[in-house]
């Protein structure tokens, strides 16, 4: 933007006063310019390997029946990845075994606990069980208080716990029983009327997602945004009373019908089926909640209130909408699974998970546009196989987890500066 080839008469007396350097500011200084797009690459050394074995950080000592020592441990499909304040990468995996791993005549492996906690460097610092049935884990999220909370879409409950594992703080619904009556049995509530309202119960939640800010609502800090949606189709919100309790706030959205096109059909409501619907809520320093309709390809945006504000398409005609000149989609889970912002205070860019193609977008969040992508289907380092969710550390390096198949966490190092300063190679803020 050019400078104004004029100034007011209230500015030219303070500069008259002040010498030349106000004017050099106000028409000389260079306008700010828009961060780059990140360039991310894979750094194939994190994690540290080898992970412990078993033993370690409690898990119960067993011996491999071939060489003797202690097995090891393999994660299973890594469903959810999330960072805490110093930088450390929690991941949050469901320890399923295959072949040979589950050998009959004796295991080669060992499932490792649920939670695992990186530092850095990618060296196991600590890990741990929540109450929650493993096979079932889904998404985390570590809040302005260094909790960590931890979604179960087979299950109906969001679990709050200590940083180092040791207590749970809080438990938002009843373990083995789910929002949809009159059985409250747990799965996809469909066109069930008499589902997707509890005060109290959920149903195959996704995940999790913490306000440090004020909640316009109830006045209060630390209100919980949980995207229920592999048995139930909304945005639920509870407020953390900080003593071992939640209160219902509000909540938004409802089975949608076939949504051909995800910026005209249905909006504000959610894929039918099961498999996510919503997937992901994430707030915005806008103020807006990004949430993921996964299989109808979109992301919508709402106030924190739930007024439906814009909808962005990802890649059309993966899930069940139509693809390029119509045609039917690919019929996968569909392009909107998970996503994180960029660090500078504009979050210019979201890193959005797209597990039907194996590619993670960096779309533009104002517009809304892909403006590059990473990955492709595989399993070496770069690639993905199930990619399911990412986060982001304060530097911009960037984590991924894959389930079916995938069963791993990956770093991608920022590796340039966008807007010229900090360090880069991922070793400075390069927000």
């Amino acid at each position: 933007m050019k400078a104004k080839p004029y100034l007011y008469a209230g500015t030219l007396a303070l500069a008259a006063a002040t010498g030349v350097s106000l004017w050099t500011a106000q028409l000389g200084a260079a306008p700010p310019s828009a961060p780059k797009v990140p360039a991310l690459q894979v750094d194939p050394n994190w994690p540290k390997m080898p992970l412990p074995v078993a033993g370690d950080f409690g898990t119960t000592l067993k011996l491999s029946t071939a060489n003797g020592k202690p097995l090891p441990w393999v994660t299973g499909e890594v469903a959810g990845t999330c960072v805490d304040s110093q930088d450390h990468i929690f991941t949050v995996n469901r320890g399923n075994l295959v072949a040979p791993e589950t050998n009959a005549n004796g295991p080669t492996a060992i499932s490792s606990p649920t939670v695992i906690e990186y530092d850095p460097a990618g060296n196991v610092v600590n890990a741990w069980n929540p109450t929650g049935r493993q096979a079932q884990i889904h998404g985390c999220f570590i809040d302005y208080q260094d909790n960590i909370w931890i979604a179960g879409n087979g299950d109906g409950i969001v679990e709050k716990w200590t940083h180092d594992g040791s207590t749970m703080l809080l438990q938002i619904g009843t373990q083995g029983v789910c929002d949809n009556p009159p059985a409250n049995t747990c799965g996809n509530s469909g066109g069930n009327p008499l589902a997707n309202m509890s005060h109290t119960l959920l149903n195959e939640p996704a995940n999790v997602w913490v306000d440090p800010g004020v909640d316009p609502q109830s006045g209060k800090r630390g209100a919980v945004y949980i995207a229920d949606g592999y048995g139930n189709h909304r945005v639920v919100v509870f407020q953390d009373n900080q003593d071992g309790t939640a209160t219902y706030l509000r909540q938004w959205g409802d089975v949608a019908g076939t949504v051909n096109n995800p910026l005209t059909d249905f909006p504000g409501l959610f894929a039918a089926g099961d498999g996510g619907h919503p997937h992901c809520v994430v707030g915005g320093n806008d103020g807006m909640m990004y949430v993921c309709d996964r299989a109808d390809d979109r992301i919508e945006v709402f106030t924190k209130m739930g007024q439906l504000v814009r909808i962005i398409p990802v890649v059309p005609g993966t899930g069940q909408t139509l693809g390029i000149g119509g045609v039917p989609g690919l019929g996968t889970a569909g392009s909107a699974w998970d996503l994180r912002f960029t660090n500078d205070p504009a979050q210019t860019y979201m890193f959005e998970v797209d597990g039907g193609n194996e590619i993670l977008h960096t779309m533009s969040r104002t517009l809304g546009t892909i403006v590059s992508d990473l990955g492709q289907p595989g399993h070496q380092a770069g690639q993905f196989t199930f990619l399911h969710s990412n986060t982001v550390d304060s530097k911009g390096n960037v984590y991924t987890g894959e389930t079916i198949n995938g069963r791993r966490v990956q770093k991608f190092v920022h590796v340039e500066c966008n807007n010229g300063n900090g360090k880069g190679n991922g070793n400075g803020n390069c927000s």
